[in-house]
């Protein structure tokens, strides 16, 4: 069957099953791999986009469900040839270790910033519940904190890309 899917702005068209998910219809169908495979069950955390603005594990999220919203991955949260200031904050602060769950923690982190700009450790605990086996959550904390503590700019909402 045939979807149309608003993706970082653009309307994709792609040939699918509906209850194809997400996940494997960006990797997969629109090569777009910088969000993740992790686990499948949407325990992890890894294959985190925005729909509508709100963090969703991509890979329980049948493309039959999206139609009409609008879904951000990690290719679309900066703009322009610049990293986005949370993708700045993980280099300042060292955060990723393998980096695998990267791309889904910033996603989380994205979505939280964007509804509590100054979030407590709690808030971060409960709103950012991505798994990193690397166990680099005080640095992830750290580069919340110092995200926190500085004004954004003046475009720091969601990316519209149109």
């Amino acid at each position: 069957m045939s979807y149309r899917i608003l993706v970082n702005g653009s309307e994709r068209e792609v040939e699918v099953d509906g209850d194809t998910p997400l996940l494997w219809v960006l990797r997969d169908t629109l090569n777009m791999t910088g969000t993740k495979f992790g686990c499948g069950i949407g325990a992890c955390g890894a294959c985190t986009v925005h729909l509508d603005g709100d963090a969703m594990r991509s890979c329980i999220l049948p493309v039959e469900s999206v139609t009409g919203r609008r879904i951000t991955t990690i290719e679309g949260l900066a703009s322009g040839s610049s990293p986005h200031r949370i993708q700045a904050a993980w280099i300042e602060h060292q955060v990723p270790q393998c980096g695998y769950c990267q791309s889904g923690m910033i996603m989380a982190v994205a979505a939280l910033l964007q509804s509590r700009p100054s979030p407590s450790n709690e808030e971060i605990d409960a709103s950012v519940t991505n798994i990193c086996r690397c166990g680099t959550y005080e640095r992830i904390r750290l580069a919340i904190h110092a995200l926190a503590d500085q004004p954004q700019p003046a475009d720091a909402h969601e990316v519209s890309h149109g």
